[in-house]
């Protein structure tokens, strides 16, 4: 076994950490019969050798060890070996022709052509993966389908195989990934797709087993997505109905493991506990690749969801909430039926589901409304309810007398979603929370949604604004209590803020004094106390600082003798474009009482940064109420650059009839179903807020436009 290996020079080879002469200790390791080394091996590959998918020299020397590992039935765990090889083998470049048009000499040529030289070479010993399909090991025939779509340079006869497989099959997870294998190769062939897209709806309709028939129908939605049938909602919901009542409900839990040193151990276990308890979890993967097949059939994909959350099984209700997770992030619709119910399943027993929930509802902000009196009652019940006894989060809770509704998605996480749907009632459990040790400093940001009744909470956020400690953590625990204060207008924290302003050590300091000027400025003339300090810091050298001074001299006294020079030192040519848009924001707040910046502001109307240009032609309106040479300029970056549109579309609603000629720009805002800031792959937690901002920007522009048109 591994013959040869010390032949190879590993020490002149390197991976993401170095030199490789460590490769041949982790490829025996993988071969080991102790399963701690078998599992510290693998993470070792995957952490040095094929670091975050990346394929160095040494990953291509590895590539005949692994092919030999595989083959060996004498090797334990060759499924995990064979989904390495997947991983190495399986990136596809977009366009060969790039390897040919760089030269060897380019140092974006290596990992190109790492790239395709793995590819190469795991497809010249993919033969071992056809003997896989059978072997003995189900964890090994759950890996080979996708080996052999993805690797073997015979698709046709890899297609034929993975297709009588399945009439012997009796494994469903493994039945599953042969189905889910045809499809990758419809996708990768296209003259093979049209035969494997009407094999697929055969299946989904013939066969016995409703899994295989959900599976066969998602990858043929994925393969044809132009022609997913009109009924495929009530389809897929009778799918889910049947294996809900055909499932063997009674299965034994699987044996406990060790707790796992190794990233990929911690990575099984979560997946491991994902899947506890619940008698169809693959139906997940299957719901996830239906939906993303349907794309923008938002309307179906909803149905579908709803559907879901109003089944018996807690786990069809999990699988919902975490793909609509992924629809409402993406797509605009009508989300109050789906919200209403995932607030509904905070009273479920299973905590599982409780977190689900709860993590959904904590991003929707204003949509978060439907759900406001399930998460208001759920703040009150207190603790749950749990068996003496019991296991799991909810027993744990009974056990120590505590909530489970703590940390981030248990009671703040509730607290957090109520606070940011704009509900009062969230205020009372704010205070609360305001006299615990820690604050999670989210909740604290969330103050500024909910008007009025949050005044109540300045006395408690003064006093502990007065016990933040001036230490390495001071500009992290005193920021979100200066911007609550702010939120609430506490102006009788006045000398709690006026100690961060005067007494913030070096570490941080402008940060902290930002913070409090912004702090001072909404206390307005409340903070005339103040004002000998936000003069003097009218000339501190840091740009952010200056200009929050000047907006709270502003609002303080209403000055402009001081405060408009001081911004005005800050659109200057060499400034840069952090510093212009900071003053150009100041001035844009003062409105026309800062007319005579408008000079100053112009040039920043052609530069080549698209924040100062939008800055400059948005402050550059409100000053001097111009709207010719300001709106083109919106109106460019508009297109440019979708990330300001909120900026923009808030500027287009105060010009109202001056901006007309935005008219369809902000029209077609309103009719795109794709939200505006929509990322595959990743999110941000307030991305659902800032595009329902825009929405209602957008109205508001539209209807200031129309009333000026009559």
């Amino acid at each position: 076994m591994l013959t040869g290996i010390e032949e190879v020079d590993w020490a002149s080879l390197g991976h993401a950490y170095g030199p490789a002469d460590d490769v041949p200790e982790l490829l025996r390791g993988l071969a080991s019969a102790d399963p701690a080394e078998r599992e510290t091996a693998l993470d070792g590959m995957y952490g040095a050798v094929h670091h975050q998918g990346d394929v160095y020299d040494s990953t291509l020397a590895c590539i005949p060890f692994l092919l030999e590992l595989v083959a060996d039935p004498a090797v334990q765990d060759r499924g995990c070996i064979v989904e390495l090889l997947t991983s190495i083998g399986g990136i596809e470049l977009d366009d060969d022709e790039e390897l040919d048009e760089l030269g060897s000499e380019d140092e974006e040529f290596i990992p190109a052509a790492n790239y395709a030289m793995a590819a190469a070479a795991i497809a010249a010993g993919a033969d071992v993966f056809l003997g896989l399909v059978s072997d003995p090991d189900p964890e090994v025939r759950l890996a080979a389908p996708c080996a052999l779509a993805s690797l073997h340079p015979e698709p046709a006869r890899v297609l034929s195989l993975l297709r009588e497989r399945l009439t012997v099959e009796r494994d469903t997870e493994v039945r599953l990934a042969l189905v889910a294998a045809v499809g990758r190769i419809a996708l990768r062939h296209a003259s093979l797709r049209a035969e494997t897209v009407d094999w697929l709806d055969w299946l989904a309709r013939a066969a016995q087993d409703p899994g295989l028939r959900l599976a066969a129908l998602a990858q043929r939605a994925r393969c044809a997505p132009g022609d997913i049938p009109d009924d495929v909602v009530p389809w897929v919901t009778g799918l889910l109905e049947e294996i809900r009542t055909s499932v063997n409900r009674s299965a034994a839990p699987g044996a406990e493991r060790a707790a796992a040193p190794t990233l990929i151990g911690q990575v099984r276990e979560l997946l491991e506990e994902h899947a506890a308890g619940r008698p169809a979890p693959w139906t997940e993967e299957l719901l996830r690749t239906l939906h993303t097949a349907l794309d923008d059939r938002v309307d179906d994909r909803i149905a579908l969801i709803l559907a879901q959350l109003r089944s018996p099984d807690w786990g069809q209700r999990s699988d919902a909430i975490w793909l609509c997770g992924g629809l409402i992030r993406l797509w605009r619709g009508r989300y109050e039926e789906v919200v209403r119910l995932v607030g509904a399943q905070l009273q479920d027993p299973e905590p599982r589901l409780r977190e689900a929930a709860t993590s959904f509802l904590e991003r929707l902000f204003e949509l978060g409304a439907p759900a406001a009196d399930a998460l208001a009652s759920r703040l009150a019940a207190g603790p749950a309810v749990a068996e003496p006894g019991g296991t799991g989060p909810a027993g744990a809770a009974h056990a120590t007398g505590q909530s489970p509704f703590v940390g981030r998605s248990g009671r703040d996480g509730a607290l957090l979603a109520l606070a940011r749907a704009g509900d009062a009632r969230a205020v009372p459990l704010l205070a609360r929370a305001l006299e615990e040790a820690e604050v999670r400093r989210e909740l604290l940001y969330a103050v500024d949604g909910l008007g009025p009744s949050a005044a109540m909470l300045a006395p408690l956020l003064r006093r502990r604004l007065a016990e933040v400690e001036f230490d390495e953590r001071l500009y992290d625990r005193a920021a979100p209590l200066l911007y609550a204060l702010a939120a609430v207008r506490g102006a009788q924290a006045l000398p709690e803020v006026l100690r961060m302003l005067r007494e913030a050590p070096a570490n941080r300091r402008d940060w902290v004094r930002e913070a409090a000027l912004r702090t001072l400025a909404a206390f307005g003339p409340a903070a005339r106390e103040a004002v000998p300090d936000m003069r003097r810091l009218l000339a501190a050298e840091s740009a952010s600082v200056a200009t929050a001074a000047a907006r709270a001299l502003w609002a303080a006294e209403g000055d402009r003798e001081d405060v408009l020079p001081a911004l005005e030192r800050w659109l200057r040519p060499g400034t840069s474009g952090a510093d212009w848009c900071a003053a150009a924001q100041a001035l844009g707040e003062i409105g026309p009482a800062a007319a005579s910046a408008a000079p100053a502001l112009r040039p920043g109307l052609v530069s080549r940064d698209l924040w100062v240009r939008v800055r400059s032609a948005a402050a550059l309106w409100r000053v001097s109420g111009e709207a010719s040479a300001s709106l083109p300029v919106l109106l460019a970056a508009w297109e440019e650059n979708r990330h300001a549109r909120v900026d923009i579309a808030e500027c287009l609603a105060e010009m109202g009839p001056a901006a007309s000629q935005a008219q369809l720009v902000v029209l077609t805002e309103l009719t795109r179903r794709r939200r505006h800031n929509a990322r595959e792959g990743s999110s941000g937690s307030h991305d659902i807020h800032l595009d329902e901002k825009l929405l209602t920007l957008c109205r508001a522009a539209l209807a200031r436009m129309e009333r000026g048109a009559f």
